[in-house]
């Protein structure tokens, strides 16, 4: 019955342990924040870079869109020259419909300032915009019941 006890007490102990210095460890990988300035500059350079293929502009998307920020307009209009480059024009797009949704409740104050930002780059590699392709209205939505 004791060594039913102690083994049950080892058992938590063991886990507890063993958690404790598994977030001690991911916390210690976090390590220090990097200023608004460089953390730009990092992606612009990223998405700037010449041997850039599809699979890369993905995946430097995929990771701004996954991480709690809004792409300032230079690395949205990096983002759409790597998009020019690899020929890929429905990236493109759904780029700037991945900034778009990340200004959740400021859409109406931060997207038409970062569309006026990139709209001279937009006209310049002949990248449509979210309102001239009609994506800013749902195509097949219906009337909701209380709006009638």
């Amino acid at each position: 019955m004791f060594r039913l006890a102690a083994n049950q007490i080892a058992n938590v102990m063991r886990s507890s342990v063993s958690s404790a210095s598994r977030v001690s460890a991911v916390r210690a990988l976090h390590g220090h924040d990097i200023p608004a300035e460089e953390f730009d500059k990092r992606y612009e350079d990223y998405f700037n870079r010449s041997d850039i293929d599809g699979w890369e502009v993905r995946k430097g998307m995929n990771d701004l869109l996954g991480m709690d920020l809004v792409p300032a307009p230079k690395i949205v209009e990096a983002g759409l020259k790597a998009c020019r480059r690899v020929n890929d024009i429905a990236l493109a797009i759904r780029w700037l419909e991945g900034v778009k949704d990340k200004c959740g409740d400021k859409t109406d104050e931060i997207f038409p300032y970062i569309m006026d930002s990139v709209r001279p780059t937009l006209a310049e590699l002949g990248i449509p915009t979210l309102e001239e392709l009609n994506y800013d209205k749902p195509e097949l939505a219906l009337k909701s019941v209380y709006d009638m």
